[in-house]
């Protein structure tokens, strides 16, 4: 593929994607604690399938789009030719590695450095899907890291319902279902605020947006 067909076959891809997104989960973006301004963000959010960040950069405006990365795990989107040009060229996205090798890069870096160039990221706290019971696995320091290093970057949460059933884990084919994006207040580290505070607040605020505790909430 040429330098000048691959930025039009990304182009075209992602519209694809998102009209394909679109027209299989009906996404609704509903912003209750913040709006959609061209702001800097890590926009966190909950994880049971690989089609999550899919879900949030789609209920992104289309500027937004062109900003914000998401995080991903380089083991799987970097597992063939079509998820390495998907990951690269469609959604830029950044990828880590996830089970950190002892002498291994610190896969806080490549976050940090978007993050210093001004872009936004879309962000699994949690560190891997969650396929169980409970609502929320218990969030790594990532998060908690990020915020040190830029204190100025707005923290959303962001919760997605309904995506664990479009696609289950070990699943291929999508099974069309209404979802949703529900993009919460902005958070930032308080000054002194421990780690474990710090991650405590962030999860309390992200499982507020679950539709069980926002079922009868004044709007």
């Amino acid at each position: 593929m040429t330098r000048f067909l691959r930025p039009l076959c990304a182009r075209l891809s992602a519209r694809a994607i998102v009209l394909f997104t679109c027209l299989v989960t009906g996404v609704q973006a509903r912003w209750t604690g913040c709006a959609p301004q061209a702001t800097q963000r890590i926009y966190f959010a909950n994880h049971a399938s690989h089609g999550d960040f899919v879900l949030i950069w789609t209920a992104l405006p289309q500027a937004l789009r062109r900003t914000a990365r998401p995080v991903a795990g380089a083991d799987y989107w970097q597992a063939g030719r079509l998820r390495r040009f998907i990951a690269r060229d469609v959604f830029d996205a950044v990828l880590i590695d996830r089970e950190r090798q002892a002498c291994g890069p610190d896969p806080i870096e490549p976050m940090a450095c978007a993050l210093g160039n001004g872009q936004s990221l879309i962000l699994f706290p949690e560190g891997t899907r969650n396929t169980g019971d409970a609502p929320l696995l218990p969030f790594k320091s990532g998060l908690y890291r990020l915020a040190r290093r830029h204190p100025k970057v707005d923290l959303v949460p962001v919760w997605l319902a309904n995506l664990n059933r479009v696609l289950p884990k070990g699943e291929v084919l999508p099974v069309p279902l209404l979802c949703s994006v529900t993009f919460g207040a902005p958070l930032r580290l308080l000054a002194e605020e421990s780690k474990e505070a710090f991650l405590t607040r962030a999860q309390a605020a992200l499982r507020a947006l679950t539709p069980a505790a926002t079922e009868g909430a004044p709007s």
